[in-house]
Order: C-alpha cells, then structure tokens, then sequence
C-alpha cells in the first residue's frame, strides 16, 4: 500500500520509485543475504539437516567468495542467536589493534593525520576476527560437521562463479582506485586485463586457504602457513598485524542489548557496537510518541525521529567504546528514563543544533558492510553482520592466500574530535590501544513479539546502520507494514554532526522537504542509504526480503 502511495505521488516527477518485489515465504528455513549464491548455499546447509547456525556460518564463508567487497574471512563482525527456548546469545568477533598499535599512530610530527595511512596501507588493517568468530559461533550450535558447512565455499572459490555486471564493474572500479598491491591485482583482474560480464571467476589461492580452515580449524588461519604468510606479507609493507597477534586473537561472547518498544522485545548487539545502544535508546524516545498518527514520510515524524537520533549519536562520541577498556554506562544510555531526560528538551516546531547537543552526563563504517539473516524450521534465527570497513578494506590481498584484509584500524578515534571517513566525531573512549577494539555501528537486531520469534534484520551502510535499522521496526511496528515496504520504502539519516538530514532519493516529499527546512533543518540527498536483508516472521510463516537497493535474493524452503 506504502509503495503504491508513494509511486501515485512521484508520477508528475521525472522518475517513479520502484516499487518492491514480494517477500519470500517459507514454512520451513530461510536466508536472505547481498548474494544469491551465499544464500543458496546457506538454504542447503539447512535442507542437509543444519541449523540456522550451521547455515549462517556456510553463508558467511560463502559471502567471502562470492562479495568480495565486505564477506569475508580477513575482517571481523557481530552476531545474535536466538534459540527456540528463547534464550539469546551475542558473538563479538571484531578485529582488534594489534599489539604495537598506539594511540598517534597515524599522526606526523605536528599531529596531524597522515592522509590515507588507516585506510590504505598495511597498517589500516586489524587483526582479523571472522574466522574465529564463525568456528566459535558453529562449535557452540551447529549440529553438522564443520567441513560440511565450509565446503560449498571452497567450491565456489574453486569452481567459479559467473560475474554479474555490477560485480564485474566493482572490480574494475576498485582497482583503479587500489594501491600498486601485486596479489590484487591478480585476484582481481582476468590475467591482467579487465573483467567483463560473464566471465568466470575463480579463486584457487582462498579455496587453499579455506580448506586449510576446514581441515584443521582456528589453527588453519590463526597458526601454520596462512598465518605466516599474513606476518610475512605485514612486514614486508610496514604493517603492524604480527604471527603473535593472531595467535592470540579471540572472539568474546557479550552480553546482549535489550529493550522493549510498544510491547516487541528488541534484541541488539552491545559495546563494541554501538549499534544495540543507540537503537534501543532511539526506541525509547519514540516511544512517548504517537508516530503512528502522524504518518510515515510526514515533517513531524521525520522531525521527532531526527532529534531522537541527534541527542543519540552525541551520547555515541562520548560514550561508547570497547567495554574491556571503558567503562560504557550501558544501563544509563538504555533506561527509558534517561530517554525521557535527553528529549526533555525536545520543541517539536524547531530543529536543536548539534552545537548545543552535548553528550549526556553519565555521572562514513563502510558502506561495504554486508548483513544476513537466517531461520530454521525450530525458529533458531541468526542475525550477522559482517565487513571490511571500507570496500575491499585496505585492498591488500595477502600473496598466496586470497585474503583481503580490511582497514579497521581507521574506525577508531585517530585523532579526538576529528571525523573518520563516515564522518563519525570519536573521543577517548574510543581512542587506539593494543588489542583493543575499535567502535562499530554495526546492528544485527532480533525483535519477538509475546515470546515468539517476529523479525531478524540489520545492515551494511557505516554510521547509517542504526538509522536504517530504525526505520524498519518502526515501519513494521508503528505502521504495519509489510517486510517488503519495511524494508524498500526510502529512508533518511541524521548523526548529531555534520547537522545535516541525508535522505534517499524520494526520500522524502518536496512538501516534507519545506517544512523540514522551515523548522531549521539542513537537508541533502546522497546516495543509497542501508541493505536490510530481513525476515519477517508471521503466524508461522517466514517472509524473507531481499533489499532492492543491492543485489542478493531471499531463498527459503
């Protein structure tokens, strides 16, 4: 219905937004992800007699061959679980600093950030936590053997796989703009020359190191060959990640966010994400609210949720960090009456400059990010989001393995008060240390209504994830609306600083658009804002949707 009346407002407009395909149902298991393939792969696990786990993980691994620009295996990320039982459980396996990091690293002799240094060099890159993360995610819960889920990854790493012209494009795109790194350029290009549409793509130096990891677990990435072969290639280009500090690394179990809105629990991922916090602190400023009658897309809801996510983002810079190194007040930033106290200022006929938004008193995350969801035949779900910070992290591709390593590094605070590349203002909370892990956004999110499950969603889009996340559960909360038009109708974003309202394209309608600006509001269009591959979960029955904005597909059974 949303689309309709939205396609009905933009016929006299040069262009006409889209309108969403169906949701896919399925009564038994589903996955929906940025790639068709690792989708597939994942429904296969479960049509095998796998979990949601033990698919998620196969999706995972799958997603690094065959989405380059965030799946992984040489990044990090977050995931929930949810058992039919209804306990929930959250895996941190974020990159961490390696242990020579320091705090000025990327700073000259004057203090001033080295340009490019945390983003496309050796020393962009943190320790990887992917690996770690997924065998300790499948050890805990999956039910089948370990080879099993990894091996529709290694054949499609052998085998290949035919490029899509968006892919294809990527590539070539991506190393226009890449450092001179010999090993990408061979990963990335057809012998040399560009990839075109069509051609098959085939990675013999990742199915090695994949089987590595199916064969001989953690001890095939984080010891042994590919192990060395990652120090090795760190030293050769001045890089920071050494045999020690993988041999170290290990993913933490945390303990999830949670929060209730108009009678949903919501189930998020907490410090080092901030992801958990801000969402449920968002839903707890819009709760006192009656955003349903004021109507989706209208000046007064976008006005109301703006303000919740100004006074949000503040409390971010201040606040929020790796929790074994800051003491986050996590109870505080989500009680329903610190809420009350940060909106107690709120003048629903002007916008507040950030200026005078301060953090609250306690006494650009890549666009490349990639999200999943899963759920199984028993209601098992899983919610992971994983990346390499940038697209294609760093760009370095460690000779001999077919690893591309990210530049994580470059989500800490660099420098305080100085935004990253998503613009994101970081203070000490968040400033670098050996080992410790830097801020995320990233939001894999579970919400059950009355016990059971109702929605498994999150995101890839930087300091946007949040925002994004946000809007699909108020639209399918507040406005009822479907998975489909939760999940495809355009969305806006706001981050305390810059004091700007980003808005997709229809984003928002020119009379909203007026009224925005008459309340004080800057406003600018940018380009697409979040990929929420989420399922919907409805008298039994899953509904799957696969955001429009990117590639991918919903696959169920």
């Amino acid at each position: 219905m949303y689309l309709k009346l939205l396609i009905f407002f933009l016929v006299g407009q040069t262009s006409v937004y889209a309108a969403s395909p169906s949701a896919v149902p399925a009564r038994h298991g589903l996955v929906t992800s940025t790639s068709a393939l690792a989708s597939q792969a994942g429904v296969d696990i479960l049509r095998q007699g796998g979990n949601a786990v033990d698919a998620a993980v196969a999706t995972a691994f799958a997603l690094a061959v065959t989405y380059p620009a965030a799946g992984n295996i040489g990044g990090g990320g977050f995931a929930l679980v949810r058992l039919p039982d209804g306990r929930v459980f959250s895996l941190d396996h974020r990159e961490t600093a390696p242990g020579s990091a320091s705090r000025d690293m990327y700073l000259d002799t004057e203090g001033e950030i080295i340009k490019g240094l945390s983003l496309k060099t050796h020393k962009a890159s943190g320790t990887p936590g992917s690996v770690d993360g997924l065998l300790e995610l499948h050890g805990r819960f999956g039910v089948l053997d370990r080879k099993a889920v990894i091996q529709p990854a290694i054949d499609l790493a052998q085998g290949g796989f035919p490029l899509s012209w968006q892919m294809a494009e990527s590539f070539n795109r991506m190393l226009r703009l890449a450092p001179d790194f010999p090993a990408t350029r061979k990963k990335f290009s057809n012998a040399g020359e560009p990839f075109q549409a069509g051609d098959i793509w085939k990675q013999a130096d990742l199915a090695r190191t994949m089987r590595a990891v199916s064969e001989q677990g953690r001890q095939g990435f984080y010891n042994g060959w590919v192990a060395a072969a990652i120090a090795a290639e760190m030293r050769s280009g001045d890089g920071n990640i050494t045999a020690s500090d993988l041999q170290q690394y290990r993913s933490v179990w945390r303990s999830p966010i949670k929060g209730e809105y108009r009678g949903y629990q919501v189930w998020s991922m907490g410090p080092p994400s901030s992801g958990g916090v801000l969402l449920v602190q968002m839903l707890n400023m819009l709760e006192a609210y009656d955003v349903k009658s004021m109507g989706w897309g209208s000046a007064e809801q976008v006005h109301l949720m703006v303000e919740a996510e100004r006074r949000s983002y503040a409390d971010r810079a201040r606040h929020l960090g790796d929790p074994d190194f800051w003491d986050v007040p996590v109870a505080l930033l989500t009680s329903k009456q610190y809420a009350r106290q940060r909106m107690s200022n709120f003048d629903a006929s002007q916008a507040t400059s950030s200026h005078l938004v301060g953090a609250g008193e306690s006494n650009h995350e890549s666009e490349q990010t990639t999200h999943f969801s899963v759920i199984d035949k028993d209601g098992l779900m899983v919610s992971l989001t994983t990346t390499l910070n940038s697209g294609y992290g760093s760009r370095l591709v460690i000779p001999g393995t077919g690893i591309l390593m990210n530049n994580e590094m470059d989500d800490f605070s660099i420098k305080p008060n100085t935004p990253n590349q998503f613009g994101l203002l970081g203070m000490e909370a968040n400033e670098i240390s050996p080992h410790k892990r830097m801020l995320s956004s990233m939001t894999p999110t579970l919400v059950t209504h009355q016990g059971k499950p109702f929605l498994i969603t999150g995101s890839p889009g930087g300091s946007t994830i949040i925002t994004t996340v946000l809007q699909v559960i108020v639209n399918l909360v507040d406005h009822g609306m479907s998975i489909a038009d939760a999940v495809a109708l355009p969305r806006f974003h706001h981050q305390w600083l810059p004091d700007v309202i980003y808005y997709g394209r229809y984003g928002l309608s020119p009379d909203t658009i007026a009224k925005l600006r008459s309340k004080g509001h800057e406003l600018k269009q940018r380009s697409v804002l979040g990929d929420a591959n989420s399922i919907h979960i409805v008298d039994g029955v899953r509904y799957g949707f696969k955001d429009p904005r990117h590639e991918g597909q919903a696959v169920g059974y």
